[in-house]
């Protein structure tokens, strides 16, 4: 049944298919990004309660999102490589975790700064920021993990347990408005209901949070790829690439 997938099993393969699809996810990126970043934060209306500062939304939304999106993906990766043993997988999770690290900084650093007029503090240890604060040292602690084995399958066997451990604190993040009465506001489109904020102001958010969405992708296939050459380094098809300069 799933004889079809092994060829795509081979790092080879992989290394070639995420250089085809990489210029896709680069101009759709400068494209989301482009129109939804100059229409939120230039031609959008100012909030008639946060004036203009709301618009820090446009960045802060987006990478709170996939902040937890790409831990999800890390911990979906580690499933992968620990039931089927495929090391690809944990080379995925190891290329994104960086990626996510990022994104969850910037999502607590626009947050202060949202925060601060909105609050009169930077910051305050409210539910919704402790639990993402905690996301930013899982993600380092799996980086940190893995770094710290000399077994690089050892390192990630056991970031990966890490990873899915971790994986509790997602909901958490997600339902602690909910569950505690905290200061951070609840959601705004994530729920069944009609969005609770102007059309105006909600199509360049949606096509911000795409937008960090296709950033993530692409930058994971970057790194995805240069992890591979790390990992395959003395094989044949890397020893291959490098003769030709790279073009493969």
């Amino acid at each position: 049944m799933w004889k079809w997938l092994h060829p795509y099993a081979k790092s080879e393969t992989q290394y070639r298919l995420c250089g085809k699809f990489m210029p896709f996810f680069a101009v759709l990126t400068a494209l989301l990004l482009g129109v939804g970043l100059v229409w939120g934060l230039a031609y959008a209306p100012a909030d008639y309660q946060q004036g203009n500062s709301f618009r820090i939304m446009y960045v802060h939304v987006p990478t709170a999102i996939w902040s937890m999106g790409v831990y999800a993906s890390m911990a979906v990766a580690a499933v992968v490589a620990l039931v089927w043993q495929i090391k690809q997988a944990h080379v995925f999770m190891i290329a994104t975790a960086p990626i996510g690290a990022v994104f969850t900084f910037l999502a607590l650093v626009t947050g202060a700064v949202w925060g601060k007029p909105m609050w009169g503090t930077w910051w305050v240890w409210d539910a919704r920021l402790t639990s993402e604060l905690i996301l930013l040292f899982l993600y380092l602690g799996i980086l940190a993990l893995y770094t710290a084995f000399q077994d690089r399958a050892m390192g990630a066997k056991a970031a990966g347990i890490l990873c899915i451990v971790g994986v509790i604190n997602l909901p958490i993040i997600h339902f602690s408005v909910q569950w505690w009465n905290t200061l951070h506001q609840g959601a705004s489109i994530t729920k069944f209901e009609k969005p609770s904020i102007a059309t105006p102001m909600l199509i360049p958010l949606i096509l911000c949070i795409f937008g960090f969405l296709a950033l993530y992708i692409w930058l994971s296939l970057v790194r995805y790829r240069v992890e591979l050459l790390k990992e395959d380094r003395k094989r044949p098809w890397v020893r291959e690439l490098a003769s030709k300069g790279g073009n493969f």
